[in-house]
């Protein structure tokens, strides 16, 4: 019975300190969504409780698997993304993590790009395997390697919209037709570009993840990460192969997962919120689901500001005689060009690198790029990306060290691959800083290595 139709009782201090002035349930009228900051929530009666614990009712149980602010976030990006439903966690990686889960278990397969962010890469290669899970890495621009590397056991293939961080744009359209081929939902993480730059399911992409803690939030503050179910990928047309969910659900004890959401909800997202969200535990807390709701709310507004100033970025340092190479799709100069026009029409990333003239000698590499960092006032060295502020990185040294020497030269990095992620300020003054310290880098060079890297710069221009 809730407190307001119970009849009043004398309280003692310890008890009045607990409970007075309280009423679960009361609406508020708050014009923005409030941060339900509980653990748990009070059942109306114990049949209502059980009848949420066998998941026959919709409510909220316990924060770990489902909290109000959480719920409104996921609404949000569902939409933004076209999707069914959707499942806040605490960060990218755990989207990454339980999104692949809820697919692929022991003795099965993921078939995946070799350019991902590093971290990613430890997840499949290391973690996965650790568990019966197998993944097999495929240059991303090769469709014939991705359709090779699909087996009978083969649950899912994944690739980032934009890799992190040589921003190559994926031929999203093409891997999805290999998706289709093969049985098996495409997965995106879509971290880079957002809904805003790309809808990944106007290309044929099934399930999308992101790095909330990136652009969606964008102030740098807090923590999140989403998977999304975007209603493409029927588990039905071949229920043996997704027993998960097809097969009775322990949980539920009156069927499986398909029969108690298939017609209203996502039964994918319900297997990643009630088994693998509500087991591991990496929750999104309802303080930080408030605040990435805050930067959502700004998404649009700040992706033009970040791809506009990314672009100015990369034309000037194109220009510059110490930069050998600028990996942004925006220039007409990128492989990946054509593909940023098909796949990104409101603009191309704002996270992407530029390599320095490599000296040939890993030691002195990494002094170059130290020395070059260390001139920055504006841009900040900082593991992230998507930030308000300006971030610069070193991968093969910080987000990507794990790989071998022959993983970072399949994904296109150099020891003197210096990692961008453009943020508000005012473009000139980003420029204005890339270019002092890059004149150090010429300053500083010997005269004949400094007059051939204007050579090199002058030629490839032309």
């Amino acid at each position: 019975m809730p407190e307001a139709t119970r009849p009043a009782v004398p309280r003692s201090f310890a008890t009045a300190q607990v409970q007075a002035g309280f009423v679960s349930g009361l609406a508020e009228n708050t014009a923005v969504p409030s941060i339900h900051q509980s653990n748990g929530f009070e059942f109306a009666s114990l049949s209502e409780a059980r009848d949420l614990f066998a998941l026959r009712k919709d409510g909220n149980i316990y924060s770990r698997a489902a909290n109000p602010t959480v719920l409104v976030f996921e609404r949000r990006v569902a939409e933004l993304e076209g999707g069914i439903g959707a499942a806040g966690v605490a960060s990218g990686q755990a989207a990454v993590a339980v999104a692949l889960l809820a697919l692929a278990k022991q003795g099965e397969h993921i078939v995946a790009a070799r350019q991902l962010y590093g971290g990613t890469v430890d997840l499949l290669q290391d973690t996965f395997a650790d568990w019966g899970i197998e993944a097999s890495f495929v240059d991303q621009d090769d469709l014939a390697a991705w359709q090779a590397a699909v087996r009978p056991t083969t649950r899912a293939l994944f690739a980032e919209s934009i890799s992190n961080p040589i921003a190559q744009v994926l031929d999203l359209g093409a891997v999805a037709a290999v998706a289709r081929r093969a049985g098996v939902p495409l997965v995106i993480d879509n971290t880079v570009a957002t809904p805003y730059l790309q809808r990944a399911k106007d290309f044929g992409a099934d399930i999308v993840v992101h790095s909330a803690t990136k652009f969606i939030g964008g102030h740098g503050t807090s923590l999140g990460g989403v998977v999304v179910d975007l209603g493409t990928f029927d588990f039905t047309a071949e229920p043996e192969r997704w027993p998960q969910l097809t097969h009775t659900y322990p949980r539920v004890p009156d069927g499986s997962l398909v029969e108690r959401f298939g017609a209203t909800a996502s039964p994918y997202i319900a297997l990643v919120k009630t088994k693998y969200v509500h087991d591991l535990g990496p929750s999104l807390s309802a303080f930080n689901a408030f605040q990435l709701l805050q930067g959502l709310e700004t998404l649009d507004l700040r992706m033009e500001r970040h791809t506009a100033s990314a672009l100015a970025v990369a034309e000037f340092l194109q220009t510059h005689p110490a930069v050998a190479r600028v990996h942004h799709p925006g220039l007409a100069s990128s492989p990946w060009h054509a593909n940023a026009q098909t796949y990104l029409p409101r603009g191309a990333s704002s996270v992407f690198a530029f390599d320095l003239h490599a000296t040939g000698d890993a030691d002195a590499d990494f002094r170059l790029v130290e020395d070059l960092i260390s001139r920055l006032q504006v841009i900040r060295l900082v593991a992230n990306i998507g930030d308000a502020r300006s971030l610069v990185a070193h991968p093969a040294s910080m987000t990507h060290s794990h790989m071998s020497p022959a993983q970072l030269a399949e994904a296109h990095i150099s020891p003197t691959t210096i990692r961008l992620s453009i943020g508000l300020e005012d473009a000139r003054d980003i420029v204005d800083d890339l270019r002092r310290a890059l004149d150090g880098v010429v300053a500083s060079a010997p005269a004949e290595t400094a007059g051939a890297e204007r050579q090199l710069a002058e030629s490839s221009s032309r």
